[in-house]
């Protein structure tokens, strides 16, 4: 406790340095105590992510040979200095096995606001789901990306001094490393952002299909909005399929969710999950499948995206029904 307490009021140092003279400074965290100015200005990067709000960058630190994420925010889209730092503080702090880390923060002369991360290679769920990988098609991949990811939910909900709502939750935002073992990125990120970055992010949210039908201000984010964010990353990996399907046939719809209550209600239980999931149980010894789980899985996601947000179960229900699901 006593190393955070000194890591903090550095960081309140700092702040009052950047404030006052507009320096460009590093803040760092643990795991990032080595980073410097150097390492991320001279740092080779790839573009790999856009948003209205910023860029995430590939980047090579040249000194430690080491590939981290780098997320650039827009100055104009973020709070005024002294909120974020507040935030950022809060979110250096978060450490979970199933959360990504914030390792450090570069604060440029300019406004500038990068966030530094780990680099995971083996990229995102919905990359996995897309490329259909046939990984992405065994249970206990699935099962594994399942119960990290709520676990990970269930730290920021549950685990944490003051809760804190993830607020962007899907598929894009699971990072996995070679072991297919999930990291929830991106969680907290509307904190940063003014009201008007903050409320594109749920905009972009609803167009995906991502958002609670209650969720109309960013402000009004919750445990329960979260919940149902969730619904779709377990219907995706159940499905295999995307979640906007753009080429649906004559029987298909185009939006997930529809397209499996759709084979519920006709009593086609085999589409609800990809035909190679049960052919998985063939090479996925000591941890086998039944159709009886998968639907039990099924029932998991459709309770998470009850309308009405007290029908929802919190996240310490879904990770107990996984357990005894799993």
């Amino acid at each position: 406790m006593a190393a955070r307490d000194d890591q903090l009021g550095d960081i309140e140092s700092k702040e009052k340095k950047y404030d006052e003279s507009e320096m460009e400074d590093i803040f760092t965290f643990i795991g990032g105590e080595d980073l410097t100015v150097c390492d991320i200005l001279d740092a080779p990067g790839e573009v790999i992510g856009k948003s209205s709000y910023g860029t995430l960058y590939k980047a090579l630190f040249q000194r430690s040979s080491s590939v981290r994420l780098l997320r650039f925010l827009r100055p104009v889209c973020a709070l005024r200095a002294e909120e974020f730092f507040d935030v950022v503080r809060l979110l250096g702090c978060i450490r979970h096995p199933n959360m990504v880390p914030l390792l450090g923060f570069y604060a440029g002369p300019r406004g500038e606001k990068l966030l530094v991360h780990p680099f995971y290679w083996q990229g995102n769920l919905a990359q996995l789901i897309k490329d259909g990988n046939m990984e992405s098609h065994r249970w206990s991949v699935i099962y594994k990306i399942s119960i990290g990811m709520v676990r990970g939910l269930d730290h920021l909900h549950t685990g944490l001094q003051k809760p804190i709502i993830h607020g962007n939750l899907k598929s894009k935002n699971v990072l996995l490393d070679r072991n297919y073992q999930p990291y929830l990125s991106n969680f907290g990120i509307y904190l940063l952002l003014n009201p008007t970055s903050g409320q594109e992010v749920l905009e972009a949210s609803a167009a995906d299909g991502h958002k609670a039908p209650e969720l109309i201000k960013m402000r009004g984010a919750s445990p329960e909005t979260d919940i149902y964010s969730l619904r779709v990353i377990f219907l995706e990996q159940l499905s295999g399929k995307e979640l906007m399907n753009e080429k649906p046939t004559p029987d298909e719809d185009f939006y997930l969710p529809n397209f499996m209550q759709n084979a519920v209600l006709g009593h086609r239980i085999s589409d609800l999950y990809h035909p190679d999931l049960l052919m998985s149980n063939n090479y996925d010894q000591g941890n086998q499948v039944t159709e009886e789980s998968i639907f039990k899985f099924f029932q998991l996601a459709m309770a998470c995206c009850s309308h009405s947000p007290c029908l929802r179960p919190n996240i310490r229900q879904v990770l107990a029904k996984l357990e005894e699901i799993g």
